[in-house]
């Protein structure tokens, strides 16, 4: 007979004493629980004591947390954590540095504890930390130990940031500022400091006087803390004032002096990001990959105020830029006596051109998107690009055949979709790292990639040999592409000209042929037939590969602060398909892990359901913020007797639907992803046309052929006799 629900049989460990084991009931106080473990060894005064895990983080056990224990579960009765924060409140502010020293390391391992952690701040720990720092005596292990331990300690959110002093903050700048710091003391520095600028508006004021992007530059040599330096500089940024941001970090045609020296130092931020973290000597970890994604889409949003800024036709200097655009392409040279002249052509230049509105071609740029940000990128094309813009121009504009292509018109179409397929203006999502090598190997990396893809459409506009008419349906085929070529993830522009070469309209027709003909089913009754005969055996075929995934194991990254070490568990199904096991470790691992060590598990029979997205009890408090998009998308929870979930964010879609589905099979139920849909169509269509071969250039009746009359006589058989 099984035991109860609120039953679970765990191992108490006492050092020095033989471990008791016990079946603790649930549904008892644990204050009574843990009298009775004391009474067991003869220990007074219980409520100075505690329960943690044995293994993992050593977490302490509360009456919230209780219900996560498991059957087989080793615990450790440990002094209270009131207890043990008092203690080592009095040990790092003693004389004795060794002592000093260990309580320190001993804070920097518990303060992730956030029962502990309550304890010591109600304590004023953090000031008593704050004043250690402020004080400048600290070096080397013990300062990052402090460090470490104010981080984890700020990290739970019981304290606003707010509360930091100035001569904190001072301190820890100094730390980076420096040219001779410990690494360990720079990466907890440079964390710290992105926590301040990311959670207080008024530090971030503080934070920027005292560091500039300029300074942090020269960290990303280190490939020890280059992700952190990025990390601030994402942070400094993102919170930095419209004003600031886009005087510190915009480069426009035309600069005032006072802005070439931020100019130069963006410069050599790209170099450096280019030469020492995308092409370094180390591959590119997931969270290095996650900040450059986020520097990408913080430098292409400077670009959303162009994006959304209207061109007012009665401003002079915006005329300007659009008689500029004219001059360029059909006049050469000024030519002052020729000035009035000219002006009487204007309206047939600006058709040539390409505008929609000849007259006043100004009220093209209206329309937000793109509104002022497509002029500046036609502008910068006529003046970097001249001969390829008079070549565009002037190609279209002798043409008579109807089959010219409208420069103005495409320029600012063009603009509008490269907006919407970088997602400019988008605010970064959490755990997306989609970042391109490419953008980060030229100054102006956005208006080179509008001068590369503006050619391309013309290119593609005469292989469609395309009139007025087929304006839409060339931007659709630019717009695959643009996308089919980024998918590729080109590490330089010349490499996106060479993907974008081998992909032409011929190309892009065959490649729509082939996957219309993958997917596709042909409509023929027989044809229908045979796939719904075949389809069971796909189904299974899938369904085997998804179980045996299960069993091979996947390793899942716990949710909780980017800052922090990242912690991973594992689960893998038993061979027999009968058991979940799962179980914490210490760093990703490398192949498979055994069983033994996965310390949890949970019979498939107590599975009740899965459910996935805002459903999972992990996602219901986050579903609302943006920057949980991504996590959101790849959750899912397991629900099992008696009202518990194991909770899932997988790394990647092909593992959300691996599990998903492999889940879903266990219970019975319909493998319902994307993953399987692809599957089961690409497997059916090659199954049938591996049937259908022999009938090659056959056609297939759309009925059986009709049965033939009986003959008259069977005197045709013949005689083996």
């Amino acid at each position: 007979m099984p035991p109860p629900a609120d039953i679970v049989k765990v191992a108490i460990e006492w050092p020095g004493a033989n471990a008791q084991l016990i079946e603790m009931d649930q549904k008892r106080p644990l204050s009574s629980i843990i009298r009775e473990v004391c009474d067991g060894w003869s220990l007074s005064g219980s409520e100075q004591f505690a329960l943690r895990y044995a293994d993992g983080p050593q977490l302490y056990i509360t009456e919230q947390s209780r219900g996560e224990i498991k059957n087989g579960t080793i615990l450790r009765l440990a002094i209270s954590p009131a207890r043990a924060a008092r203690q080592l409140l009095e040990r790092i502010q003693s004389h004795g540095i060794d002592a000093r020293l260990e309580a320190l390391k001993e804070l920097a391992k518990l303060s992730a504890d956030p029962t502990f952690a309550t304890e010591f701040i109600n304590m004023e720990g953090i000031g008593t930390l704050a004043r250690l720092v402020e004080s400048g005596t600290h070096f080397g292990e013990m300062l990052a130990f402090t460090l470490t331990a104010f981080l984890e300690l700020m990290d739970h959110g019981i304290v606003s940031w707010d509360l930091i002093s100035l001569s904190f903050i001072k301190q820890i700048a100094g730390y980076v500022n420096q040219p001779m710091v410990d690494v360990s003391i720079l990466q907890r520095s440079l964390a710290i400091l992105e926590s301040m600028v990311l959670n207080s508006h008024s530090l971030y004021h503080r934070v920027a006087q005292e560091i500039t992007v300029g300074q942090l530059i020269g960290h990303l040599s280190n490939q020890e803390i280059q992700t952190y330096a990025i990390a601030l500089i994402n942070a400094l940024f993102l919170k930095a004032p419209e004003d600031r941001r886009q005087e510190e970090y915009t480069n426009p045609l035309e600069q005032h002096l006072t802005e070439m020296a931020s100019t130069l130092a963006q410069k050599h931020l790209r170099s450096i990001i280019l030469n020492h973290v995308i092409r370094g000597n180390r591959p590119i970890k997931a969270e290095m990959a996650h900040q450059l994604y986020v520097l990408q889409v913080l430098t292409f949003n400077l670009l959303e105020e162009r994006m959304m800024t209207k061109m007012d036709p009665n401003d002079q200097a915006q005329r300007d830029i659009i008689f500029e655009l004219r001059r360029i392409a059909f006049d050469g040279e000024n030519d002052p006596t020729g000035t009035e002249k000219r002006k009487a052509m204007y309206t047939k230049d600006y058709k040539m051109l390409g505008f929609t509105n000849h007259v006043n071609p100004a009220m093209d740029f209206t329309q937000t998107p793109p509104g002022m940000l497509a002029l500046d990128n036609m502008l910068y094309l006529a003046k970097v690009h001249q001969d390829t813009y008079i070549r565009i121009v002037l190609e279209n504009s002798s043409r008579e055949d109807k089959h010219e292509c409208p420069f103005g018109r495409c320029a600012i179409e063009l603009t509008r979709m490269l907006c919407e397929i970088l997602q400019v203006g988008e605010l970064p999502n959490e755990g997306c790292n989609d970042y391109h090598p490419m953008f980060f190997t030229h100054d102006r990396a956005w208006e080179e990639f509008f001068c590369v893809c503006i050619q391309l459409l013309n290119k593609t506009w005469k292989e469609m040999r395309a009139t007025a008419e087929d304006f839409n349906k060339v931007m659709q085929v630019v717009r695959e592409q643009i996308t089919r070529a980024l998918a590729m993830k080109p590490s330089s522009l010349d490499q996106l000209k060479n993907k974008l070469r081998g992909l032409n309209y011929s190309e892009i027709l065959r490649l729509r042929q082939s996957e219309r003909m993958s997917q596709d089913d042909f409509q023929s009754p027989p044809i229908i037939e045979l796939r719904e005969r075949i389809q069971p055996e796909i189904l299974e075929l899938i369904k085997q590969q998804r179980l045996n995934r299960l069993c091979e194991g996947s390793c899942f990254r716990k949710l909780g602060n980017r800052r922090r070490q990242e912690k991973f568990w594992f689960c893998r199904l038993s061979l027999n398909h009968k058991v979940l096991h799962y179980g914490d470790l210490d760093e990703s691992p490398q192949g498979e892990v055994p069983f033994e060590l996965l310390s949890d598990k949970i019979p498939v029979s107590d599975i009740k359901s899965v459910v996935t997205g805002k459903d999972c009890p992990h996602m219901k408090e986050k579903s609302a913020l943006k920057q949980n998009k991504e996590v959101l998308e790849l959750a899912f929870s397991v629900l099992y007797d008696p009202d518990e979930t194991l909770n899932f964010v997988a790394p990647n879609k092909y593992e959300y639907c691996i599990w998903t589905d492999g889940l879903c099979a266990l219970l019975g139920r319909e493998m319902g992803s994307d993953l399987t849909r692809s599957d089961l169509d690409t497997l059916i269509s090659m199954e049938m046309k591996l049937r259908l071969l022999d009938l090659e250039n056959i056609t297939i009746p759309e009925a059986p052929p009709p049965v033939p009359k009986e003959p008259s006589s069977y005197n045709f058989t013949y005689n083996y006799s």
